[in-house]
């Protein structure tokens, strides 16, 4: 089974076609069988004000998407949701069927407030469900992140590291080399996926498409082009993905993913 572990799904923000059945479209045509979704941005901060104080209305905004990953229950997918934390730190809202974290923000945005006690207190709970953390940020924020906040937390680096810094600045800083910390391979150039895969073994790297972003067709055949190995290809196309979720702590029998723990798919019944 290929899994996208890099996708965002919504329906409150309209800017680009991002709803599930936009996603589905698209994924049945790239022969994709589950998927790691997220919010996207502008259904949790403002990422155009950068002086963005929260409110009432925005929780709300966060919370409603956040569950509107929890809702879905497709026959065609399996659907493993990430629950996108923002400055409130919100983890009471985590339920047994989150997959993950989604951690982001862009140079020029709100930040994400590391000095807040309850930003300590959100990571103990998250290390403590074993939630793997997609973490896009500045550079100086990706090195404190892993270096003094994430100390028993899987981090996956998107893109190779081309928005946290740059792929070669994430090599200078020797944070592929840490076995906390993985990658996925969306919107990445074929050529850093070859070099990270020579310099680093593939078991930490993951397929990831950035819908609406990126192309979920296109990113798959950019990934089978590399001509890999096959056992190293089938990895990186969905199981490195599984071995990082039978990892995941739940308070469910049936594990995260689909429904309220209900998945569908490979870790069904774990």
């Amino acid at each position: 089974m290929v899994i996208d572990a890099h996708a965002h799904c919504g329906i409150i923000d309209r800017s680009w076609p991002q709803s599930f059945e936009d996603y589905a479209r698209q994924a049945a045509a790239a022969d994709i069988g589950a998927v790691a979704l997220f919010s996207p941005v502008p259904e949790i901060y403002d990422r155009h004000d950068r002086r963005f104080a929260d409110t009432p209305a925005w929780r709300l905004r966060r919370r409603e998407s956040n569950a509107y990953l929890l809702s879905l229950d497709p026959a065609e997918l399996t659907v493993y949701p990430y629950f996108f934390i923002w400055n409130d730190f919100a983890v009471e809202q985590l339920s047994a069927a989150h997959c993950g974290i989604k951690w982001h923000r862009h140079a020029g945005e709100p930040i994400y407030q590391y000095d807040d006690p309850r930003c300590r207190s959100a990571l103990d709970k998250i290390r403590l469900r074993r939630l793997p953390v997609v973490l896009e940020e500045e550079f100086d924020h990706t090195l404190r992140f892993i270096r003094d906040l994430a100390n028993g937390i899987t981090v996956i680096i998107p893109h190779l590291g081309m928005l946290n810094g740059g792929f070669r600045s994430i090599i200078a800083a020797g944070l592929w080399e840490l076995e906390n910390v993985w990658a996925d391979t969306a919107l990445a150039s074929p050529g850093e996926v070859r070099e990270y895969i020579r310099r680093f073994g593939h078991q930490r790297l993951m397929f990831g498409s950035d819908f609406p972003f990126g192309d979920p067709y296109s990113e798959l055949q950019k990934i089978r082009s590399l001509k890999l190995d096959p056992a190293a290809e089938a990895e990186v196309l969905g199981g490195n993905f599984i071995r990082l979720q039978i990892g995941v702590s739940t308070d469910q029998r049936g594990g995260c993913g689909n429904q309220q723990g209900q998945s569908k798919g490979p870790l069904a019944g774990r």
